[in-house]
């Protein structure tokens, strides 16, 4: 049963990508580009592009099974290419925070939540994937870590357990491979402070690593550099919400693996000394 990766290149997309293979399932790999896929040899290729609808028609052909990031852009036409090609099962990587009642309101956890809404409402078989915070969004430190050994931080002491995107790649292939239930919120297995997960970065770097606290009125500057203010404005609830303690720690990851998730000192050992 031929499984269909849209987003291969992803850092969770692209692990998905190698444990199917591993699992000796036939996958297809789904990219914009597909001239710089970088994908394993002997893996097809296409090119699909979620808010271009008539890229859909040619990757889903012949596909039983689809991952597919939350598109917050092109859910519906996703939808319809995916009822027409006669795909049995979709698993949705989504967001942890639609099941925090704290975010309601939340644009990031609407966007999700509008996504999952939309597929419920298809006619197709799907599995929604919700990592609540991936320890991926540490590599935005990585810059300030390497060129100056200072990480700026609003509420450096708010505590979330992140997750390492192979474990969460693991969750939706048990998902795509019938193997247990994906219900539930995916976390790591502890909380850490972000201090902490700082600390343990610079352990793995071997460097010296400062903390600069910023007030949310500065936190709002820095961002807003990069992201439109209601993306500001629901980080810093998430982050403030974190800071109250209401980020939690959850056990799905065992319970779905049968084995206790990837701690974030692997993560950093993985992803760290700096390049």
């Amino acid at each position: 049963m031929t499984t269909l990766v849209i987003g291969a290149r992803g850092n969770v997309g692209r692990r998905v990508v190698d444990q199917l293979l591993a699992a000796g399932e036939p996958v297809r790999a789904s990219v914009r580009n597909p001239a710089t896929a970088d994908l394993p040899a002997g893996v097809p290729v296409v090119a699909a592009d979620l808010t271009r609808p008539a890229t859909l028609t040619e990757a889903l052909r012949g596909v039983r099974q689809v991952f597919v990031y939350a598109p917050t852009d092109g859910a519906d036409d996703f939808a319809a290419a995916a009822r027409e090609a006669g795909v049995e099962h979709v698993v949705l990587l989504s967001s942890g925070s639609v099941l925090l009642s704290s975010a309601n309101g939340n644009l990031i956890a609407e966007e999700h939540r509008a996504v999952e809404q939309t597929m419920a409402a298809s006619g197709l078989r799907w599995t929604p994937i919700r990592p609540l915070v991936l320890a991926t969004n540490a590599l935005n430190w990585a810059d300030a870590i390497r060129d100056e050994g200072v990480v700026q931080l609003v509420h450096p002491e708010a505590k979330t357990a992140p997750i390492h995107e192979r474990d969460v790649a693991a969750v939706a292939v048990a998902a795509l491979l019938g193997h247990g239930s994906a219900d539930g919120m995916l976390t790591g297995p502890r909380l850490l402070s972000q201090r902490e997960q700082v600390e343990l970065i610079g352990a793995a770097a071997g460097v010296p690593v400062r903390i600069e606290e910023l007030s949310e009125t500065e936190a709002r500057q820095q961002f807003g550099q990069f992201e439109k203010p209601a993306v500001v404005d629901a980080i810093l609830a998430f982050i403030a919400n974190a800071a109250r303690g209401g980020s939690p720690a959850t056990d799905t990851v065992e319970r779905v693996l049968g084995r206790p998730g990837l701690g974030f000192e692997q993560w950093a050992a993985e992803h760290f000394p700096l390049a």
